[in-house]
C-alpha cells in the first residue's frame, strides 16, 4: 500500500520551509500535524507539596525551553524575586539564548552544553560547590537524573509542568496511512482517545528508542524507526519508507 496521507503528532512547523513540505511536494503525500500531548503548569499550591525551596538553590539546570518559561511562571506565583547572582546551566545554546525573554543575558552567568546532558556535566565540573535545582516535566527522562547523580552533583527536582493527553475527538473518523510518534505520551495520548484503536493496515513511525519501545509495548506493529544511519532525521526515514513502497507497486 502506497503511503499518501501522513499524521504528524507535532504542531505545525513555523513558517514554510519544513522538511515535510519538500517531502509533501516530492512524493504527492498530504502531510498533516497535530500534537497529541500538550504541557500544563503545576500551580503554587501543588508546588508546594514537593517541599522544594527555590532560594536554597544557587544554580538552575535547564533542559528545553518549557524548563524556561515554568521555573519564571512559578517563581512568579509564589513571589520569587530570581537573585542577579543565580547561575544557568543550559543544554544548549538555543535553549541559552530563550533566556533573553525573561533575563538581560549579558549580565547573567549563563553557561549551555552541545545538546545532551553528558555535554552539560562536563560544563558543570567547575562549579560543583553549586547546589542546582532541576526544573521538569512529571515524566522527566531517567538519564538525566542518573547522570547528575552519577557524577555526584548536588540537585533538586522540581516538578513544574506536566504533560497530558490532548482531545483529539475530532480525529475520530480521519484515516491516515501513517501515523508518526516522537514520544511516549504521544502513544498514550492516541490509547486514551482511542482504546478501541485498531492499527489494521495504518504504518506507525516512531522517532528515538523510548518512543519505539513504547510501541512495541503497547502491542502495536512499529513499521519505521528513526533515527537510522542511513536517515537521521525522521523525514529522512519516512521518504525511504515510501521509495520502498513505491517500488512495490
Amino acid at each position: 500500500m502506497a503511503i499518501k496521507t501522513i499524521l504528524v503528532s507535532q504542531p505545525k512547523p513555523e513558517g514554510d520551509k519544513s522538511p515535510y513540505y519538500d517531502l509533501a511536494e516530492k512524493y504527492k503525500l498530504k502531510i498533516d500535524f497535530r500534537p497529541f500531548i500538550h504541557v500544563v503548569g503545576v500551580d503554587a499550591q501543588e508546588f508546594r507539596l514537593q517541599k522544594v525551596n527555590i532560594p536554597d538553590h544557587t544554580a538552575i539546570i535547564l533542559t528545553s525551553k518549557t524548563a524556561i518559561d515554568h521555573f519564571f511562571r512559578i517563581s512568579e506565583e509564589i513571589r520569587y524575586e530570581v537573585p542577579d547572582s543565580m547561575k544557568y546551566f543550559c543544554i544548549s545554546e538555543a535553549v541559552a539564548l530563550y533566556l533573553q525573554k525573561y533575563v538581560t543575558y549579558r549580565k547573567r552567568k549563563i553557561f549551555y552544553g552541545k545538546q545532551t546532558i553528558e555535554d552539560l556535566v562536563e560544563v558543570m565540573k567547575k562549579h560543583k560547590a553549586e547546589k542546582f535545582l532541576l526544573p521538569c516535566t512529571d515524566i522527566l527522562r531517567d538519564k538525566i537524573p542518573e547522570t547528575l547523580e552519577e557524577h555526584k552533583y548536588n540537585f533538586t527536582k522540581a516538578v513544574l509542568y506536566k504533560t497530558v493527553a490532548s482531545d483529539l475527538s475530532d480525529l475520530e473518523d480521519v484515516y491516515y496511512d501513517m501515523l508518526v510518534f516522537f514520544s511516549p505520551g504521544g502513544i498514550e495520548s492516541l490509547l486514551k482517545n482511542f482504546p478501541d484503536f485498531k492499527q489494521n493496515k495504518t504504518k506507525i513511525a516512531a522517532f528515538g528508542p523510548t518512543t519505539s519501545n513504547a510501541v512495541i509495548k503497547n502491542n502495536l506493529r512499529l513499521d519505521l524507526h528513526a533515527p537510522m544511519p542511513n536517515a537521521p532525521s525522521m523525514t529522512g526515514a519516512i521518504e525511504l519508507f515510501v521509495k520502498e513502497e513505491l517500488k512495490k507497486k
